[in-house]
């Protein structure tokens, strides 16, 4: 499904009738979905249920599967994990780019010192530690 450029596709933008007739399912089956929680669509303030190009997909996804037989229980798990792992990638994705930026920002910033109340000091190239002289002795466990 092509998008306007700008829209993402979990913009709410499909009133029910267009999303019925994208999906290809009776308006009543989309209350239905949203009734029992299997593809909930967004709402206006007033109210109306506004669908996504996603929720169109996955309406599409429940017809085929629900022809085939599968009840809708497995289906809504097939969903909710569907849902997970996007959710998961977008979160994969922004510690990506967060990772990028720093390492961006702060460029040889990869070696670290523990201070002396055990704290993590980060060093650049050109940071010297000062060394303490501290001993400590191990004992080996008696056995």
């Amino acid at each position: 499904m092509q998008l306007p450029e700008g829209v993402s596709d979990q913009d709410p933008i499909f009133p029910i009738a267009a999303a019925s007739e994208l999906s290809g399912l009776h308006p009543q089956t989309l209350r239905q979905y949203d009734r029992t929680g299997l593809v909930v669509p967004g709402r206006t303030r007033g109210g109306s249920r506004r669908y996504s190009a996603r929720n169109v997909v996955q309406l599409r996804e429940v017809a085929r599967l629900s022809a085939e037989g599968v009840p809708l229980a497995v289906i809504q798990c097939m969903l909710d994990l569907e849902n997970e792992v996007r959710d998961l990638r977008d979160e994969v994705r922004s510690l990506a780019a967060e990772l990028h930026r720093e390492r961006q920002n702060r460029p040889g910033a990869r070696v670290f010192a523990t201070g002396i109340d055990g704290g993590a000091i980060t060093l650049n190239g050109t940071t010297r530690v000062r060394r303490r002289a501290d001993i400590v002795l191990w004992h080996p466990p008696r056995g």
